[in-house]
């Protein structure tokens, strides 16, 4: 079962969703999206909770509000972290997880760490917890055939993308060509590379 949420203090609305277990979080991890981005508490045991960005955003765009609602979301699913004041949040885009044969189930490292960024979190505020709680959504999604139709949309738009690419290339080469021609027959009927009836070359010659 994943958890789903919604973030509803910036329009358009964000999801955020998380796995229920350690288990769960293993699928997450498998079929996360590009435009997923995972958060946990730093050096605690915690849900894994991941914000799903629009296309095109980056780890960089996540609104403040966003950001708070996420950090506030994953404490609060944190049996030590919820108990805490002055603690940390990671969070990483989702392609920068890295899981290895060797790691416990819901362990994971990064590939790169300069890609991991830090919220503080003060303390527990209720007020968000609450607003976020009243949006829990209980769902058994099919992962791997979401991911897949993911994928297939933007292979799909990546091939239309190639083929406009490839007509405007074809279009560019035939007005290029129009021109060429154009500018050669403009040449051939200057005057000095006209002949005359005077040169003696008058096509209407009677005996």
């Amino acid at each position: 079962m994943v958890l789903y949420f919604t973030s509803a203090v910036v329009n358009p609305h964000y999801t955020i969703y998380m796995g229920k277990d350690k288990y769960e979080n293993e699928d997450l991890i498998k079929y996360g999206w590009p435009e997923d981005i995972w958060f946990h508490v730093d050096k605690l045991s915690s849900a894994h909770v991941y914000l799903r960005l629009p296309k095109g955003q980056t780890i960089e765009d996540i609104p403040l509000e966003v950001l708070i609602d996420c950090a506030q979301l994953v404490k609060n699913n944190s049996i030590q972290g919820c108990k805490m004041n002055n603690l940390k949040v990671v969070y990483t885009p989702w392609a920068n997880l890295k899981k290895t044969g060797g790691m416990d189930i819901g362990q994971i490292g990064f590939f790169r760490q300069k890609e991991v960024k830090i919220v503080a979190v003060d303390k527990k505020v209720n007020e968000i917890v609450n607003r976020l709680e009243k949006t829990k959504d209980e769902r058994f999604p099919d992962l791997a055939a979401e991911k897949e139709s993911r994928d297939q949309e933007e292979r799909n738009e990546k091939k239309a993308q190639l083929q406009d690419l490839k007509k405007q290339e074809k279009e560019d080469q035939k007005r290029k060509k129009e021109m060429e021609e154009l500018k050669n027959y403009t040449s051939l009927m200057k005057s000095e590379n006209m002949t005359t009836n005077e040169d003696g070359n008058d096509s209407d010659d009677f005996m």
